[in-house]
């Protein structure tokens, strides 16, 4: 079984043909899904999908895109809220100095915010972090020392230096389809060498198509090439991949472990 650990179901690109998109996950292994809250004011679309199919998860959070629009939301709030069964984690949240469509300065607010819902919770927060390497490493390191919490690095695209500090506080990383893209050596560099038990696979759905499926609408489906390619980089089975990056999701993300339970 394969699990994509990060998708946006709940995009317009897949009102079409949401169904079949599922379908076809389940059709190529995919065991699991998380659709990922961005928006709070759009959360109850992901939570319908998450509640209208077998096998979907989801989080529930503010992306950095969107603090200045939806606003700082409390912890108690987030707290409040994530008691609903389909809520496995917390994000996704994090920090986006790219482009910068919310300001710096309430981007880490509303990131400070989602680290004290997951520790609370004890959900795990799902971490977005581009061209903001050393504050979120100041940031992780500082609130780790306050009170641990677990999560991942969705989509990691980043350096070396994040992914040894959060290796090192205990947290995730996981890979899409970047991984397979022709220059990402330095990325699958760090993919090659990280501790086997810290990885998980995702698409990031419906962006980021990974080779050989590049330029397409991105879908669950597709996160078995990623796979591929990882396990291709660490010199095992595919099979092996596909067992450790379970693994690693079930006990990171332990709420979806008991929702799929028998």
């Amino acid at each position: 079984m394969l699990i994509d650990s990060h998708c946006h179901l709940d995009f317009p690109d897949f009102d079409e043909d949401r169904g079949e998109i599922i379908a076809r996950a389940v059709e190529a292994g995919v065991g699991r899904m998380v659709t990922i809250g961005t928006r709070l004011s759009a959360f109850p679309d992901v939570l319908a999908i998450a509640r209208g199919a077998a096998g979907i998860d989801c989080t529930l959070g503010v992306h950095p895109h969107h603090v200045a629009s939806e606003g700082i939301v409390p912890a108690a709030m987030l707290i409040a809220a994530a008691d609903e069964p389909e809520i496995v984690g917390i994000g996704e949240t994090g920090l986006d100095y790219h482009y910068d469509n919310s300001p710096r300065d309430l981007q880490r607010k509303s990131f400070l915010n989602h680290i004290a819902a997951a520790r609370a919770t004890g959900l795990p927060l799902v971490v977005h972090s581009r061209d903001a390497d050393d504050d979120m490493v100041d940031i992780l390191r500082t609130e780790m020392g306050r009170g641990r919490f677990s999560g991942v690095l969705h989509c990691f695209s980043s350096g070396r230096r994040l992914a040894e500090a959060a290796v090192a506080l205990g947290l995730y990383l996981s890979f899409s389809g970047i991984l397979t893209f022709k220059k990402s050596d330095a990325l699958r560099a760090i993919a090659r060498d990280l501790p086997g038990n810290r990885i998980l696979v995702e698409t990031d759905a419906p962006f980021l198509a990974p080779v050989p499926e590049r330029g397409k609408r991105n879908e669950p489906a597709f996160v078995r090439h990623t796979a591929w390619r990882l396990a291709e980089l660490r010199g095992v089975a595919a099979e092996e991949i596909h067992r450790e990056t379970t693994a690693n999701f079930f006990r990171l993300f332990e709420k979806s472990f008991r929702r799929a339970a028998p």
